[in-house]
């Protein structure tokens, strides 16, 4: 029995030691996005961020110039209201065990329910010859974010439409197709133009803005060809080439995947995109390989392009870029990292490796990101099938190409991850095209409303019925879903495209057009909260913002709409104060992800990787670090005041990092250093000497990372980030 029992624990133990250790994830350096909205004559609206890195304690001061509003800190929310008619400048200050840190940047009061960010509207033009000369204009198209300079604040990457833009079916010229970048003031930091060898249409131009290589300021990821100017007016390639056909596309040359510095909009690194349109002939394949290689012959199906951001080692991003779907399916990864671009690895559907060609045709019009086997490093789902981070195939469900996607913790009651999708093709999706599966294995938990019902283009899932545990799903066809796939009764809503967390609580609401919308679930009606006049959706039928992420104040989204001259983008934040407080959903891996991919193609909401509405349980804190050598605000590595601990060097390259505290003499000292997970890593008792001690602590064998160090002296409590490279 000894014998048993000590072999039970010996097993135990050797689990324990396998399971896996998620790394943490470089995320970016936000600031507060404080932001001052007044509300009426009497009232503004403040919000501001909470970091995906602070602790649950943590609270907030809220200034008006000289004057603080808050008697105590607020640590319920990361909003107030203040009642003034004086229009002044606001400023926030976090609270850690009852010290006041850092000041946050001012927000001066808007007096509109938006923040205009002005934009330079380009000059249209003709392209095209003989009698197939097409004039065009420009439209603000879809639009990303990210920090550009390095200043903790976003910019937003905007792209600019020509009006003669083509689907991949449509023959004919278009304009050119650019890149703009701007402040939130409005101020253009830059202009790219993909030049004449990048045909315009929602699947040529797959633009990524995301830190690739975590120094702080984002890069920009797009197809390039000859001609393409970059932001500082260099020419990549051949400017002079044309490689248009009589048809308007361009189905020879060369073309290449670029990263464009942020900040500036230069061309840093090209290298060939992959795959070329042919495995024999490269660039320049004749009609009848294109045909036996994608399915037809003129470049409709071989210029399908998709792009995301996936963690495929767990700490640092990767660029994915991929083309086509309808047949051959190829993914390729790269690494952006010390000013080299490299390869990582390519999956191809019809590249001969076994069960492989299982992917083929499996592909959506969209994509999205996040661990779903829980090995703590990104898959890509795509579409009806999901890629593994070494590049191998996960599972091919085999049901079809499909227009929408949409994955989360749909449903709390059971473990991991769930993909509600629907699908175009009836041989393809049997009986059901609208599905609710297991993200890990592809396992069809429901599906809905049964067969032969054409192609199905429309389908969302959120949690806007707090009756129903988890998120509801619904389509173009069938009932409204609950996440045990019980049809609700009742009516469903007729918007479909995108959702957003906008008011008080948190289930979340319908984004549609240019409205969002309160679905009532006892009329079974969508209450209008929301629909601005003077601005415009994009995209056609498909109706969706440039954007739609929490780019400014507490943890709900913004929408950015264009305005309908096209002069403008128009942020709106919520007014509505909340009774809740999470840190920014931009510090949420997948979140985030999904802010990179959303202008893919045909644009989806994004997501959260926790279950995120009515009755959640409170997330677990992201396992990330935050990018860049500078320390946030609440910590610097000079020495304080003489009535506050501090460590330094911080950040910390060498073995030993140096604490200096206030003491009493006999005063019992104990400092914890512990991982971000609450993981000790090394513990020192010392007895206090009086006045201001020096202990050392030593961190050889310390890997790189952010860690806390937790100071107990007597009483008194503090804790400090560390950093050490």
């Amino acid at each position: 029995m000894t014998f048993k029992l000590k072999n039970g624990l010996l097993l135990l133990l050797l689990g324990l030691l396998v399971q896996p250790v998620l790394a943490q994830r470089t995320m970016e350096r936000l600031g507060r996005g404080l932001v001052a909205v007044r509300t009426s004559a009497s009232q503004v609206y403040i919000g501001w961020r909470m970091l995906g890195t602070e602790p649950e304690n943590i609270g907030f001061h809220l200034y008006r110039g000289a004057t603080r509003l808050t008697r105590t800190p607020l640590t319920q929310t990361t909003n107030f209201v203040d009642e003034t008619s004086e229009n002044g400048t606001y400023t926030v200050r976090p609270v850690l065990n009852g010290v006041e840190q850092a000041v946050s940047a001012p927000a001066p009061v808007q007096s509109l329910p938006y923040r205009a960010v002005p934009l330079q509207l380009p000059p249209g033009g003709e392209t095209g010859s003989g009698t197939s000369v097409s004039a065009y204009t420009y439209t603000a198209g879809d639009a990303s974010a990210g920090d550009l300079d390095g200043d903790g604040e976003y910019e937003i990457v905007l792209k600019w439409d020509p009006t003669n833009a083509k689907d991949n079916s449509q023959r004919g010229f278009t304009g050119n197709v650019l890149l703009d970048a701007y402040k939130l003031d409005g101020t253009r930091l830059w202009r790219i133009d993909l030049g004449r060898n990048i045909r315009a249409g929602a699947h040529y131009t797959q633009f990524i803005v995301y830190d690739l290589d975590s120094d702080g300021k984002a890069e920009v990821a797009c197809r390039t060809a000859d001609g393409t100017v970059d932001g500082q007016g260099k020419v990549l390639g051949d400017g002079a080439a044309d490689h248009r056909n009589e048809s308007g596309y361009i189905l020879k040359g060369p073309e290449f995947v670029t990263i464009f510095n942020g900040s500036s909009g230069a061309a840093m690194a090209s290298a060939r995109f992959l795959p070329q349109r042919d495995p024999v002939a490269g660039d320049n394949p004749t009609p009848e390989q294109l045909k036996q290689t994608w399915g037809d012959n003129y470049g409709n199906r071989i210029d399908r392009f998709l792009a995301c951001v996936a963690y495929l080692d767990g700490e640092t991003p990767s660029l994915v870029m991929t083309r086509g779907y309808y047949i051959r399916a190829v993914l390729t990864a790269w690494d952006w990292k010390a000013g080299k671009l490299t390869h990582r690895w390519t999956f191809d559907s019809d590249d001969s490796t076994p069960g492989n060609a299982a992917y083929r045709g499996q592909g959506n019009h969209n994509l999205s990101v996040n661990d779903l086997d829980g090995d703590g490093r990104d898959e890509i789902v795509f579409g009806s099938c999901a890629i593994d981070d070494n590049g191998k195939g996960l599972y091919a469900t085999g049901r079809g190409h499909g227009d929408a996607l949409h994955l989360s913790d749909l449903d709390p009651d059971r473990p991991g991850l769930e993909l509600f999708s629907v699908h175009e093709e009836p041989e393809s999706y049997g009986s059901y095209p609208l599905d609710f599966r297991d993200a890990r294995t592809g396992r069809i938990i429901w599906g809905a409303p049964g067969p032969n019902m054409d192609d199905v283009g429309r389908g969302i899932a959120a949690d806007i019925d707090p009756r129903y545990r988890g998120a509801e799903a619904w389509g173009s066809v069938g009932g409204l879903y609950s996440a045990k796939g019980e049809l609700i009764p009742g009516s469903k809503p007729s918007q479909m495209n995108f959702a957003i967390w906008w008011d008080a609580d948190l289930t979340r609401e319908l984004l549609d057009r240019t409205t969002i919308s309160k679905w009532n679930w006892t009329t079974g009606r969508a209450e209008t909260l929301l629909s601005p006049e003077g601005v415009s959706s994009n995209n056609g039928t498909k109706a969706t913002p440039a954007l739609s992420a929490d780019l400014l104040g507490d943890w709900r989204e913004e929408v950015v709409w264009r305005a309908s001259d096209n002069r403008s983008l128009r942020i709106y934040t919520t007014t509505i104060p909340a009774r809740n407080r999470l840190p920014t959903l931009m510090h949420d891996p997948q979140y985030r992800l999904s802010i990179a991919w959303q202008n893919v193609a045909y644009n989806q909401p994004p997501h959260t990787g926790f279950y995120l509405g009515a009755d959640m349980p409170t997330p677990t804190r992201p396992k990330i670090v935050l990018a860049g050598n500078e320390l946030p605000p609440v910590v610097t590595g000079e020495r304080k005041a003489a009535n506050r601990p501090v460590a330094y060097p911080n950040p910390v390259n060498q073995q030993e990092l140096t604490v200096e505290m206030p003491t009493l003499p006999g005063q019992r000292l104990t400092l914890n250093l512990v991982s971000l997970q609450g993981k000790t890593l090394l513990t020192r008792h010392e007895m206090g000497v009086g006045g201001r001690q020096l202990v050392q602590l030593p961190l050889g064998g310390l890997s790189a990372g952010r860690y806390l160090l937790k100071i107990q002296a007597g009483g008194e409590r503090t804790e400090l980030p560390i950093l050490k490279h």
